[in-house]
């Protein structure tokens, strides 16, 4: 019983891979179009194309730059005031960590 079970098992993993391996392109879809390489002049020709497209493109206003101005502008500071500002802050977290912590939750 067990032989035959094995033989049916290799038999159908022949078969299958016999199906895939039957299931080819059909005329014209086997190969790829046959090219010629380019030559060096056509190559260069086509590397100048494309610098001059990079070119015109990174020189005209694109729609990134446009946005930037809405964002809005960082308020200037003197490095006076910005010591001053984080002498606050430190001052502010100082007192934080002080104070006594709230306890949530039930009482015990």
């Amino acid at each position: 019983m067990k032989k035959l079970t094995l033989a049916m098992a290799l038999a159908a993993l022949f078969a299958a891979g016999g199906l895939a391996q039957a299931q080819t392109a059909g005329p014209g879809e086997d190969k790829a179009a046959p090219s010629t390489a380019a030559t060096a002049a056509e190559k260069a020709a086509a590397k100048r194309a494309r610098k001059t497209e990079g070119a015109t493109a990174s020189k005209t206003d694109s729609s990134a730059d446009a946005d930037a101005a809405s964002m809005g502008t960082a308020k200037a500071m003197t490095k006076a005031e910005r010591k001053q500002a984080a002498a606050k802050r430190k001052a502010a977290g100082a007192k934080a960590t002080k104070e006594p912590k709230e306890v949530s939750g039930p009482a015990s």
